[in-house]
């Protein structure tokens, strides 16, 4: 069989700061159409980097030659492959213990400046359910109003799409004990996540749940402004490598200052990966190796509701 090498110069920025640079720099590939998005793709798994800004590549050449052995390339596997949603693997055994990643909810919250906050009031007030039931019986039974977009909650594709799926559509598995993957961005030098970000892991069926720290400022006006979010490349490369569900600890997945444009939003509902926002916590939770979870109710006609997001994290030992 016909081997491929790639030559070129590369350029490479980290998300946190600093870069390298590589000369001449020599790796297997496994064909030869590959484009040099998947070089570069290539490239970062080989040297095993993590939080990559920036990759580019000068001087590209592909040519025949036979493989040294880079590490991250196989043949039968090119990067970006399309793999289809909920293809995780099962729920790991043993202990483990539960990390909530969820805000509370209360009256008055605001959640993203300018929606409507949470209005609690009794429908029946424990004095007034003495009369109603036998003595020494009381209960009480309150009304909640809401938005959907309130606390830590999760977008189904019908927030975004009039013909997608909504809450009541959503299969368990695709929301229960997804194999979680999270980002540590709390020092990344830019507010948007680039897609080079995701290059080192292989993310197929998983949670991506990006820490950048920005909840400490929820419920303060400084959450309105400034806010991290997943760039349009990213979330392409998200929806191609086949990702279960997005997760951020910020105001939106988007760029709530970009004029109205959601390309994030638009490609992960269209491609039926959920997105749940308004994280916190993910300190936390380790880079690899948990479980997540955030189920809404199966709310017909309707696109987003609060969950009770939480992580599985394996006991030492």
């Amino acid at each position: 069989m016909t081997e491929y090498r790639a030559r070129f110069d590369a350029e490479i920025e980290f998300a946190n700061g600093g870069g390298l640079r590589a000369d001449a720099f020599r790796l297997d590939l496994p064909a030869a159409d590959l484009t040099e998005a998947q070089v570069a793709e290539l490239l970062v798994r080989h040297l095993g980097l993590t939080l990559v800004g920036s990759v580019r590549l000068s001087n590209l050449e592909i040519v025949e030659e036979a493989h040294r052995g880079s590490r991250g390339v196989a043949a039968e596997a090119t990067p970006g492959a399309a793999v289809a949603p909920g293809g995780a693997p099962g729920r790991a055994s043993g202990h483990a213990s539960l990390v909530d990643l969820s805000h509370p909810i209360r009256a008055g919250l605001v959640t993203y400046p300018g929606l409507p906050v949470p209005v609690i009031t009794p429908h029946l007030t424990r004095e007034a359910s003495r009369g109603v039931y036998a003595p020494g019986t009381e209960f009480e039974i309150d009304v909640i109003a809401m938005a959907g977009n309130t606390g830590t909650y999760l977008d189904s594709p019908f927030h975004r799409y009039a013909d997608g799926g909504d809450l009541a559509s959503l299969d368990l598995e695709t929301l229960v004990g997804l194999p979680a993957e999270v980002f540590r961005l709390t020092d990344a030098a830019s507010r948007g996540i680039p897609a080079e970000v995701f290059f080192d892991r292989e993310l197929a069926g998983t949670a991506v749940l990006l820490h950048t720290g920005f909840d400490r400022h929820f419920g303060t006006p400084e959450y309105g402004h400034g806010s991290p979010y997943l760039t349009e490349a990213g979330a392409r490369h998200l929806v191609a490598a086949g990702v279960a569900l997005v997760g951020i600890d910020a105001l939106n997945i988007d760029d709530t200052e970009s004029g109205g444009e959601r390309p994030a939003h638009s490609l992960l509902l269209e491609a039926g990966i959920h997105v749940v926002e308004h994280l916190t916590g993910l300190e936390r939770v380790p880079v690899r190796g948990a479980r997540f979870t955030a189920v809404p109710p199966r709310v017909e006609g309707f696109g987003t509701f609060p969950v009770r997001a939480f992580a599985e994290v394996p006991s030492a030992g």
